[in-house]
């Protein structure tokens, strides 16, 4: 070896395969860049010496080195001997080759941070014939053994790949799901790529209707969920196969506004519907954990709740757009004293105008007058079609307003306790609203697979829709909303909201609002109040729709 490639690799390991396919020769070059020995398919490894206390620099990347060139040689026991769990690790090294079919493999380690090493993979993939390239970079931390006392990898699956969480495997082959491309209601093509915030979204949708739709399965590395019939996540296309053509009701206009809009507030989600069929126009997400949150999360709403209170309200004659509500600065009800935010209040004011100021304190003052327990959940599930089993042809969870008392209950009908929303939800709350009749949500044709749509009891009554939407409206032109819906044209009406989560430093940012026939919703976690962040992002789907 010249001085030239042995200056390239002072300071690091690295693992350099010489020879021709499969595993082959590797030749592990020391730190000082002379012969350190080889590591072979029967790689044999010093045991790691045992110890006490903090795991030392040296001792962590003594073995690190030990270990990447027992995986790179393939030699999984070996491998596994030098972790903290020999079972699964020895699993998922020996599965590298034999079940993710990685033919080659050269590995290169970082610069050492204390005990965490960080390394690049550049390998290959080969499944009957067809081969591919695969780079990705990952990192290993070094720990004391619980009761060994030796230094040893802290095993998690996501040493073997950076996408791999836990339980999840490695695999290639022919998946059973063939490809699908996805299209938009005019016929754009939506791609991951282009919109990565559907990306589990398309993924559910070739897991559903891949194998009904007619396309023919090609060869792919992925990565195996955990949980059964949770859609499988590609990570790299070796064979290409023939995808058959999905029609969706997203919009690639709006789709794109939802993913910038997102962009710009960290966990952060937002669904588009249409008011007058359901039909779901975007889904995007802006989330560190990759977690379809617009669809499937399930935290407080905080006021976008009133949107279903205030018509409950209505419905009952308890209340009308135009009387007097009272609006003090707190009032008490089941043990529990509740607030208006820096304590404001009201005098006089109409109860269009504490739905537009979001006014607690006029909500819950009206909960003697209706001695119904069982009204919210009620005006929920017959008129807004929460809690429906909600087939959109995507997993999506449903929004839950269960009966409640005392305290309770006044803290559902502001949106808190034990009512509980998702993006999705709300936005179809606010197509009710506009609409005055439940669609539910639909991401394809329900003719796909002949699945049944929620129908929710009854339609809102017309002096319900008519005094709700004149709340709305002043919501967005002089209410709590008027500055984000500033933008946004047509006839417009928002709901803010912010709900306090225990142990939070701020509450999430809810945000609900429609414009012509178009409804959206936004929540974005910790966040602050509703139209400081999730209303900006209602506010740019609504214009682009």
């Amino acid at each position: 070896m010249n001085g030239a490639a042995k200056g390239a690799i002072v300071g690091g390991v690295f693992l350099a395969m010489v020879g021709g396919a499969g595993y082959g020769v590797y030749t592990l070059v020391d730190d000082a860049g002379g012969d350190g020995g080889e590591a072979r398919g029967d790689t044999t490894v010093q045991a790691a010496k045992a110890g006490s206390g903090p795991v030392t620099d040296k001792e962590a990347a003594q073995t690190a080195k030990a270990f990447l060139a027992a995986w790179a040689a393939g030699d999984a026991r070996a491998a596994a001997e030098l972790t903290n769990n020999v079972q699964a690790a020895q699993t998922a090294v020996a599965d590298y080759r034999a079940k993710a079919y990685v033919s080659k493999a050269v590995i290169t380690p970082g610069t050492q941070t204390g005990t965490t090493i960080p390394f690049s993979v550049a390998a290959e993939v080969t499944y009957q014939g067809a081969a591919k390239p695969l780079a990705y970079e990952s990192k290993l931390t070094i720990v004391r053994g619980a009761t060994s006392g030796k230094p040893l990898v802290d095993w998690q699956p996501s040493v073997l790949h950076p996408q791999l969480q836990k339980d999840e495997k490695l695999r290639a082959g022919a998946p059973a799901a063939p490809p699908v491309k996805a299209v938009d209601r005019n016929g754009e093509e939506l791609s991951a790529e282009k919109y990565p915030s559907l990306r589990p979204v398309l993924d559910e949708l070739r897991q559903t209707y891949g194998g009904k739709a007619g396309g023919k399965p090609g060869a792919e590395l992925w990565i195996e969920p955990a949980t059964e019939g949770a859609p499988k996540r590609t990570l790299l296309t070796l064979a290409e196969g023939e995808p058959s053509t999905l029609k969706t009701y997203l919009d690639a206009k709006v789709q794109a506004a939802a993913e910038r809009a997102v962009a710009k507030y960290p966990q952060s989600s937002v669904v588009a519907v249409q008011s007058g069929n359901g039909h779901v126009l975007a889904v995007a997400n802006h989330r560190t954990d990759g977690y379809n949150a617009a669809m499937w999360g399930a935290r407080a709403p905080g006021s976008t709740m009133k949107i279903v209170t205030g018509a409950m309200l209505l419905d009952r004659g308890v209340v009308a757009a135009d009387r007097p509500a009272e609006c003090v600065k707190e009032a008490q009800w089941g043990g529990r004293t509740f607030h208006n935010l820096n304590n404001f209040e009201l005098p006089g004011a109409s109860f269009a105008t504490a739905f537009a100021k979001s006014c607690n304190t006029a909500f819950i003052k009206e909960i003697d007058d209706v001695r119904d327990d069982t009204a919210l959940s009620r005006e929920a599930r017959e008129v807004f079609g929460i809690g429906l089993d909600w087939k959109t042809g995507v997993k999506s969870v449903d929004g839950k307003v269960p009966e409640a008392s005392g305290a309770a209950a006044a803290a559902a009908y502001i949106g808190q306790g034990q009512v509980t929303m998702n993006p999705l939800n709300v936005a179809s709350i606010t197509a009710t609203a506009r609409s005055g009749r439940f669609h539910q949500p639909l991401l394809v044709p329900a003719d796909l697979d002949g699945r049944t749509i929620a129908t929710a009891a009854r339609p809102m009554k017309a002096s319900v829709q008519r005094q709700l939407l004149s709340m709305m409206r002043l919501t967005a032109t002089s209410g709590t909303a008027a500055a984000a819906m500033s933008s946004v044209g047509g006839d417009k009406g928002a709901k803010t909201g912010s709900a306090e989560v225990d142990g939070a430093g701020s509450p999430d940012s809810w945000f609900a609002g429609y414009s012509d026939d178009v409804a959206a919703a936004a929540m974005v976690e910790a966040g602050g109040h509703g139209g400081d962040a999730a209303g900006p992002i209602v506010a740019s789907v609504l214009s682009a729709s």
